[in-house]
């Protein structure tokens, strides 16, 4: 069979100039799997308030993120995308999508429908499901394909935070870090609104739900539970104790985010005489903005402004061998979490 692959990421805009970065939040904060109030409001919200206040800064943002190789999560997917074709031989063909910006979805599920392949395999680059994240790009993918006269064969992988590849490819990564260097540890994940989680199990909030300690009966795709789930893997085959470590989440927008805030964890880091601190961001399976530039630069200096001396950001698995290889073993298994 002659297999096309896609790894769906969330995007990137084409270039760090003030239009580009305007085209990408707008197709971006305009996706109601991302802000999810009525239709009215999000457009008042996204178009005259979120979007003309953030533009300006966003572009800054990236032109610190650019490189001569351009946007890190582009680049380093292609490279990823390389590499497990090659590890999957000459009946597969490896796509890099993304759900907002290019390569546009649309585009590469077009040129699948023109190739005719015979089984077509999703790989939302995500290892906790969210409704923003997996949900989106699983939904406009399936929105293109429906339009098809003839569907192959499609699978879809889902979440994959306690696949031991996934697993033992971090692990692998972590190993360039000396960890009895370190003071504590962080393991930071992409926020999101409570109201996103509370739908996923509506009869328990997040503010009581248990999973900081254990997985709950709720827990499957409850993103907040599968966070701390995937910090007690890693943290378990790191060797890293209970008491070295804190679960945070980053990038939120205001406070009824998911807490505990990443930011002020390492402000309180700081201050409670923490000198080295090391950050795991598990969430991302490729460096981007959130990691390199809002990890690596601004909490670092916030790190240092509070007192402390050294914050590293852990490397993500990027095009990394063994990240390769781990996907290979995913894509090829009859895993439980494939449709």
């Amino acid at each position: 069979m002659r297999t096309a692959i896609i790894l769906a990421n969330v995007g990137t805009p084409e270039a760090p100039e003030v239009h580009k970065v305007y085209t990408y939040l707008t197709h971006f904060l305009n996706d109601p799997r991302v802000i999810d109030i009525p239709w009215l409001l999000r457009k008042l919200l996204v178009n005259l308030i979120i979007i003309p206040f953030r533009v300006r800064n966003s572009t800054k943002l990236y032109k610190m993120l650019w490189t001569e190789k351009g946007s890190p999560l582009l680049y380093l997917t292609e490279s990823l995308a390389g590499k497990l074709e090659a590890m999957l031989g000459e009946n597969h063909k490896v796509f890099v999508a993304m759900r907002y910006g290019k390569p546009a979805l649309k585009d590469v599920v077009q040129q699948i429908q023109e190739r005719k392949f015979d089984e077509v395999v999703i790989v939302p680059m995500f290892p906790q499901y969210a409704s923003s994240t997996t949900g989106t790009a699983t939904d406009e993918i399936l929105k293109q394909i429906s339009r098809w006269n003839v569907i192959p064969s499609i699978r879809f992988m889902g979440q994959f935070y306690d696949h031991p590849a996934y697993l033992d490819a971090f692990v692998k990564q972590a190993g360039k870090y000396n960890l009895s260097d370190y003071d504590h540890f962080i393991f930071s994940y992409h926020g999101l609104p409570d109201r996103h989680v509370n739908k996923v199990h509506p009869n328990v909030s997040v503010q009581n739900c248990n999973c900081e300690e254990t997985m709950p009966d709720h827990g499957t795709y409850c993103y907040k539970a599968t966070c701390f789930e995937t910090t007690r893997l890693l943290a378990e085959r790191l060797k890293i104790e209970r008491a070295k470590y804190t679960v945070a989440f980053q990038s939120r927008l205001d406070k009824n985010w998911l807490t505990p805030f990443s930011d002020k964890v390492i402000v309180d880091l700081a201050k409670s005489g923490k000198k080295k601190v090391l950050v795991f961001a598990p969430s991302f399976v490729t460096d981007c903005l959130e990691t390199i530039i809002e990890i690596g630069v601004e909490y670092e200096e916030l790190f240092k402004e509070n007192g402390g001396e050294t914050l590293h950001l852990a490397e993500a698995l990027n095009d990394a061998d063994a990240w390769a290889d781990g996907l290979k073993k995913m894509i090829l298994e009859p895993i439980r979490k494939m449709i």
